[in-house]
Order: C-alpha cells, then sequence, then structure tokens
C-alpha cells in the first residue's frame, strides 16, 4: 500500500499546493454560486464542476475533486468553471442547468446531495456527459448519460479503525460523521469493524454533527470541535472523522487534548497548514475522488465513457486506503497490509452499515 500512496504523490501535490489558494478565496464566492477559469494549456476541453456543501477549500471532499480536474487539464489541456451551491443548497439543480447551457462537457457533480436533481437535468441535456461523485446512477433514475463515480468507503475505513485499535492506549476510540445519512454510515461501520477486528472489547464513540437533511454538518468545524473534545474527554484517544469541512474542528480538539485523530478523503496531513494540527493527524482514510475524476475525464477525451452505469473504486483499484505521511502508522503497516489483503482477496467482507 505504501508504494501506490507514494506513487500518487504528484496528485497530492497538486491537492495541497491548490488548497492554500483555494482557502483563501473561498470566502469570496457569492452564495449564488461562482465561477473560475484554470487551465493554461487551453484546448477544447471545457469541464463544468459543481461542488458539494462546503465548496472549494475544504481541504477535504471538495478539493480532492479539483486535484482530479486539474491533474486531467495538465495532462489533456482544457479548462474548468466551478460553481457552488448557496448557503441552502437549494440551487444545486440551477448549477447544473448553468453549466450544461453554457456548453461545458463534461459536467461533473461532487456529491450524493446531487442524486435528487441531476437525474432530471441529464435527461434535459442528453448530448452533455455527466459524471456524479458519490451518486449511483440508479438513484438518479438511471440516465444513460450518467456514470456515477462510487466509492467503498467502508474498506478504507476499516483499515483506519484497525490503525486506531492498534495505536490505541486507552482501548477508547471515537467516530465524528457529519451528516448522519446511508453514505456516512459506511465510514462508521467499517471503522468500527476494523477497530473490533483488532480489539474485539474496544470502545468506539460515534456521535454526528448533523441528522439526515441536514447538510451543515459537512461545514461546521466548531459543532464538530464541540463533538470531538466530548470524546476525548470521555476517555477516547484517537477519533476518525468523516465530516468533510468540518474535520479541521475535530483537530483542534484533538491538539488542545494532546490526543490524536484521522482524517479523511484527502491527506490531511498535508493540507492542514497549522504544524499543532499536522502533529496530531495519525493517518488519513483516503478517498481517491481525485483519481475518480482524472479518471474519468480522460475517459470522456478517449471516447471511452460507457454511461449509465457505475465506477466503482475499491481497494483493489487503489480507490480508498491510508496515508502514510507524518510516519505515525509506519510501525504497524505489516499488520494493516495483511488486513487489506484479506479484503481484497474476499476473506474479509466489511459491513456497509451500523
Amino acid at each position: 500500500m505504501r508504494r501506490r500512496m507514494k506513487a500518487n504523490a504528484r496528485v497530492m501535490a497538486v491537492l495541497l499546493a491548490g488548497s492554500t489558494a483555494l482557502a483563501a478565496c473561498a470566502s469570496d464566492e457569492s452564495s449564488g454560486g461562482s465561477s473560475s477559469g484554470s487551465g493554461e494549456n487551453g484546448g477544447d476541453l471545457q469541464i463544468g464542476l459543481a461542488f458539494d456543501t462546503g465548496g472549494e477549500g475544504d481541504r477535504s471532499f471538495n478539493d480532492a475533486a479539483v486535484a482530479g480536474v486539474d491533474a486531467a487539464i495538465k495532462e489533456h489541456g482544457g479548462t474548468v468553471t466551478k460553481l457552488s451551491p448557496n448557503a441552502d443548497a437549494s440551487n444545486r439543480a440551477d448549477l447544473l442547468t448553468q453549466l450544461a447551457d453554457q456548453g461545458f462537457d463534461p459536467v461533473i457533480a461532487v456529491g450524493f446531495a446531487y442524486s435528487e436533481v441531476i437525474g432530471d437535468v441529464a435527461q434535459q441535456y442528453p448530448d452533455v456527459t455527466f459524471a456524479q461523485v458519490d451518486g449511483h446512477v440508479a438513484d438518479a433514475g438511471n440516465p444513460s448519460n450518467l456514470t456515477g463515480l462510487v466509492f467503498a468507503e467502508e474498506q478504507g475505513s476499516f483499515l483506519a479503525g484497525a490503525a486506531a485499535a492498534l495505536k490505541t492506549e486507552a482501548n477508547h476510540v471515537g467516530f465524528v460523521g457529519g451528516v448522519q445519512t446511508p453514505l456516512i454510515q459506511k465510514f462508521e461501520a467499517g471503522y468500527v469493524a476494523g477497530a473490533k477486528a483488532v480489539k474485539p472489547d474496544i470502545t468506539v464513540d460515534v456521535q454526528y454533527i448533523s441528522p439526515a437533511g441536514d447538510f451543515t454538518g459537512f461545514n461546521d468545524p466548531a459543532r464538530a470541535q464541540i463533538v470531538a473534545q466530548g470524546m476525548y474527554d470521555g476517555g477516547a484517544d484517537i477519533v476518525y472523522h468523516a465530516a468533510g469541512g468540518s474535520g479541521i474542528g475535530v483537530f483542534q480538539a484533538a491538539a488542545a487534548s494532546d490526543e490524536r485523530a484521522i482524517g479523511v478523503d484527502s491527506d490531511q496531513y498535508q493540507t492542514v497548514d497549522d504544524p499543532a494540527l499536522k502533529a496530531v493527524i495519525m493517518t488519513s482514510m483516503l478517498k481517491r475522488v481525485d483519481v475518480a475524476v482524472d479518471n474519468f475525464i480522460g475517459e470522456y477525451v478517449d471516447g471511452n465513457v460507457t454511461g449509465g452505469q457505475d465506477e466503482v473504486y475499491d481497494l483493489a483499484r487503489d480507490g480508498v486506503g491510508l496515508a502514510t505521511s507524518g510516519g505515525q502508522i509506519d510501525d504497524i503497516q505489516t499488520q494493516l497490509d495483511d488486513y487489506e489483503q484479506q479484503i481484497t482477496s474476499g476473506q474479509i467482507t466489511v459491513p456497509t452499515t451500523p
């Protein structure tokens, strides 16, 4: 696994460089959505990217999609226009319609919440190629011009849970989810299963920042800090978050408690600036949104997009895994590699529900 993660260092470097700039400009976006062009190579490729809640600069899920687009533009040329949802994310359909109307193709939506609207938009624009990160084609009504880019989050989270159990000194760890939805519950299920595979008697605290339907949990670091602090105060010494832009609050709680945390989606050791926060990030569960987006755009350029089906990124496809930056899991790498082999061989089936 370590060799594969190092092989992806180029894409992560793009993410790190982009995150610093994006964090500075994210607050300048208008509530109704904003756009920006990138890619100096020119070309006919015009990519439309519609963000999830939190938008550009979250140093997690959305920025991983940006890294994938930037990598594709570096290889193929072209430009990208990026739009962010408004405060209550009620204009998701408008964002997709705007991109399709303006001639962007492909159009990529980031996040499962687009499932409620992307099917209708795709049917209105049958000549536009759409993709949705974390969205199943079936959930959008099976349009033939939509590709779902989905992940085995439970498999990567199993490794995160195993790592937490192998490193805990308190036999007590925690999980903070952003929004209580089936998708984030996949992270929870895998994490708990991995921890208990190592130590069946381990205590795993679980709490969500917001309930289903309330997506503010992905962009509320203050609330995440309170939730995580409660876990540390209660005896947990490692907390894993699957909370998007809220995750920084978990790191702040870990630093205040002199404990450790596990990041998500991107290698968050590489994306935080504060040395105090960097020091507490034991590892991150890599959800290779960057790889999936980059691959999809490459398929589009080559004319190889099938459409009407999902592309699944799991451990076997290097779609999920653990980051090794900082060296805090180097001493348990052999055990983690063994668990990975058991998962990819089918010896271990990781649950997808708590």
